[in-house]
């Protein structure tokens, strides 16, 4: 097991895009069952991503002025990884089938490769002395191309990508930052590719959705090849992260399932655990509520569990807790959120949220100004 104090990275200056709203960019109905055929080939989103003239970039602030933070982050031996034989092409990105959606980003492993996070390392998943992770792991041999997972400028590549300066200690090893093209809610997006073998861009770098960014490697605190995968919105730094599984595009024909898991006062659980079961394959997927901290919640959504990539279909919610047995069925529709709420002994919801209050704008993608 392998300890290492994190200090808190200062960030560029904030700026604020010039909204434009666009929804679902695709012909695709994200309810419809889409037929592909078992050899077809995977592909990449990110054609319909608006091209526009890249910003500078941003420097990352001197080390000299970072300053320490209390946290503690902790990998250890990854758990097993579900096998498909077979994934499905990505929607388009970007993909907003609703007003609260937000699938901007590719999966930063090509389609044709095994690219399901790893259950035991979701986002908010509480590993050793409560360390809460703030990515996903996505498992794949060394050497294997990392892809960006949508256009925006590279504003960090190399060792560092933490303190905000050349580190070769740094837990994330080498990587790569980009700041998109595009934000959301008024604020910048950024999204993080960690543990690279070897770096094939250089800062001020702009690139499209699909561009090759590195290889898969096992740098920095790691106990074999991987790729750790980041979503930050407004600033740029480990406290400002969101469920990148709330970003990425799912497989055609697949959707996500998110939830809210309370006790019976209303307060949120904490390191619970759900068994989603297909009762047809007899297939289990395994999720565990958020730890206590580092880690936000949707703003409409207001999760703490999500499991990405499940095929359509009819599926089981099974929940432990109190010494009771709690299930529900849940239908997953493909190319969106699939949700339910848990509340104690109140038991399990489907119902989607109710619409949030006035100060939330929905605007699924917004571009600033060239």
């Amino acid at each position: 097991m392998f300890l290492i104090a994190f200090l808190t990275a200062c960030q560029p200056s904030k700026t604020t895009p010039t909204p434009l709203t666009i929804f679902s960019t695709s012909t695709i109905n994200p309810k419809d069952t889409v037929s592909v055929s078992k050899h077809a080939t995977p592909t990449i989103g990110g054609s319909l991503t608006p091209k526009i003239t890249a910003s500078p970039a941003l420097s990352p602030t001197s080390i000299k002025t970072v300053v320490p933070d209390p946290l503690r982050f902790v990998y250890s031996t990854q758990g097993s990884v579900i096998s498909t034989e077979w994934r499905p092409p990505l929607y388009p990105t970007p993909w907003a089938p609703t007003p609260y959606d937000h699938f901007y980003f590719a999966s930063p492993i090509a389609a044709n490769e095994v690219n399901i996070p790893v259950a035991d390392y979701r986002y908010g998943g509480v590993f050793f002395q409560n360390v809460v992770h703030t990515g996903v792991d996505i498992p794949a041999p060394k050497g294997t191309p990392v892809l960006a997972g949508g256009a925006g400028t590279v504003i960090w590549a190399g060792y560092g990508v933490y303190r905000g300066g050349f580190d070769p200690s740094d837990p994330y090893g080498q990587a790569v930052t980009i700041r998109h093209d595009f934000g959301y809610q008024n604020q910048m997006l950024f999204t993080i590719y960690g543990h690279l073998d070897q770096i094939d861009v250089v800062e001020g770098q702009h690139v499209d959705a699909g561009d090759q960014l590195g290889l898969v490697g096992e740098t920095g605190m790691v106990t074999g090849p991987h790729l750790h995968f980041e979503v930050r919105i407004g600033e740029n730094n480990f406290f400002n992260t969101r469920n990148p599984e709330l970003w990425l595009v799912p497989p055609i024909g697949w959707g996500v399932i998110a939830g809210r898991l309370m006790n019976s006062g209303g307060q949120p659980l904490n390191d619970q655990m759900i068994i989603i079961t297909d009762p047809q394959k007899e297939q289990n997927w395994h999720a565990w509520s958020y730890g206590k901290s580092s880690v936000n919640s949707d703003q409409y959504y207001q999760e703490n569990l999500v499991i990405g990539d499940i095929p359509a279909g009819k599926y089981k919610i099974r929940i432990a807790f109190g010494g009771v047995n709690f299930t529900a069925e849940i239908d997953v529709l493909p190319g969106i959120v699939n949700y339910f709420t848990f509340n104690g002994f109140d038991g399990i919801s489907t119902q989607t949220p109710q619409p949030p209050g006035a100060e939330f704008t929905p605007s699924p993608f917004e571009t600033p100004a060239p």
